[in-house]
C-alpha cells in the first residue's frame, strides 16, 4: 500500500509528482503486463482462434490486395507482395497503437476513480497490449518472405531499434492522447479520420519510388519516418540517416509535448474521466 503523502495546494510540485508517477508506474511493470494479458484474454473470450483472427484477416487482405495492386502498379508480384506484407503489418501496428492510445484512460475510468494507481501503469498496459497483438502478426512477414523464396539476412535485425523507438512513442502517445481524449471526447473520431487520411498519403500500399521526385519529401511525414525505421531493414533497403533523424526528431517532439501536458494536467485526470 502506498504511504500517505501530504499535498499542499499552494505548492503542487507538479513536476515531482509526474516523475514519481512515471517511476512508480515502471516499477509496477508486472502489474501492467498482467492487465495487458487479461485484456487480450477478455477481448477474445469464447473465440476459437483468439487474436489469430487478426492474423488470418491480415493474410487474406494481403493475398487479395497484393495481386490487385501489383497489377495496377505494374509490378512483379514476387517483388510487391513481400513489400506490402511488411508495410501493411507495420502500419496496422502503428494504427492500432494510436487507436488504443485514445482509450488509455477512458476505458479504465472505474479503476482510476477507485484505486490510487499511477496513470503511467495504464499507458504501459496499452503498450504491452499492443506488443502482444503485434506478436501475432509480425511472423506473417517471415511466412510471406519464405513463400516467395526470400531469406531474411542479418540486416533485418536493424529493425529492432525501430521497434524500440515505436514502443517509446507508443508510451508517450498513450499518456498524451489518453489525457486529451479524456478531456475532450470529440478527439477519438478526429484521430480516426487523421489516421485514415494518413494511410493514403503514407507509402503503405504504394512504393516511395512511384512518386519520383517527391520521395525526398516523405520524411516530413512522421508516420512514414517511424514506419520506415522498421520496414526498411525488413525489406532489405534499410533506413537512411534522414529517415532516422526525422523519426528521432518527431519522437523527441512527442516526448516533450506529452511530458509537459502530463506534468501540467496530471492532477485533473480523475475529474476528466
Amino acid at each position: 500500500m502506498s504511504r500517505l503523502r501530504m499535498y499542499d495546494a499552494a505548492t503542487p510540485k507538479r513536476r515531482a509528482r509526474s516523475h514519481e508517477d512515471l517511476l512508480e508506474g515502471f516499477a509496477r511493470w508486472r502489474l501492467a503486463w498482467a492487465l495487458a494479458r487479461g485484456d487480450i484474454m477478455h477481448r477474445y473470450r469464447g473465440s476459437v482462434l483468439g487474436p489469430l483472427w487478426m492474423t488470418v484477416s491480415t493474410a487474406v487482405m494481403l493475398m487479395a490486395l497484393g495481386f490487385l495492386y501489383a497489377k495496377l502498379f505494374r509490378l512483379p508480384v514476387v517483388e510487391y507482395l513481400p513489400w506490402l506484407a511488411a508495410s501493411l503489418i507495420v502500419w496496422n501496428m502503428l494504427a492500432q497503437i494510436t487507436a488504443e492510445a485514445c482509450t488509455t484512460l477512458t476505458s479504465v475510468e472505474g479503476i482510476l476513480r477507485q484505486m490510487p494507481l499511477p496513470y503511467s501503469v495504464q499507458a504501459l498496459r496499452a503498450v504491452l497490449r499492443g506488443a502482444l497483438m503485434a506478436a501475432h502478426n509480425l511472423p506473417l512477414i517471415l511466412l510471406v518472405f519464405l513463400v516467395f523464396g526470400i531469406t531474411p539476412g542479418w540486416g533485418t535485425l536493424a529493425a529492432v531499434p525501430g521497434l524500440a523507438l515505436l514502443a517509446v512513442d507508443a508510451f508517450w502517445a498513450s499518456l498524451l492522447l489518453g489525457m486529451v481524449c479524456a478531456r475532450f471526447r470529440d478527439i477519438p473520431p478526429i484521430v480516426a479520420s487523421v489516421m485514415q487520411l494518413a494511410f493514403f498519403v503514407t507509402p503503405v500500399m504504394w512504393k516511395p519510388e512511384l512518386v519520383r521526385g517527391w520521395a525526398a519529401w516523405l520524411p516530413l511525414n512522421p508516420f512514414f519516418a517511424v514506419m520506415e525505421t522498421i520496414r526498411g531493414p525488413l525489406v532489405g533497403t534499410g533506413a537512411s540517416a534522414t529517415v532516422w533523424a526525422s523519426a528521432l526528431l518527431y519522437s523527441l517532439l512527442l516526448w516533450a509535448v506529452a511530458q509537459a501536458f502530463f506534468t501540467r494536467f496530471r492532477g485533473r485526470v480523475a475529474f476528466w474521466v
